[in-house]
């Protein structure tokens, strides 16, 4: 299986319009996938946040649905791919 990190930084002037607009984005993805993600902070830098993604197997499908679905948020994003070495 393969998982998915993605990782971004925003400013506290724009955390309430992100907070609302991750929260639309983890449904969406969701919805289309049955992906259900997680968001996370950094807790040691509280402008650095975090969408985790676990256990996908459709990979071409789920990146066309996380690109499109993420411009959204309006952030500079970084994604992290990882596959299972062991079960």
């Amino acid at each position: 299986m393969t998982h998915y990190y993605i990782y971004y930084r925003v400013g506290a002037e724009r955390l309430d319009e992100l907070t609302a607009k991750a929260r639309e984005l983890l449904k969406s993805v969701e919805r289309q996938t049955g992906i259900r993600g997680r968001w996370m902070r950094r807790r040691d830098d509280p402008a650095t946040f975090m969408e985790v993604y676990e256990n996908v197997a459709d990979e071409k499908a789920f990146e066309a649905v996380l690109e499109r679905e993420g411009a959204a948020l309006g952030v500079p994003r970084k994604a992290e791919v990882f596959v299972s070495v062991v079960s």
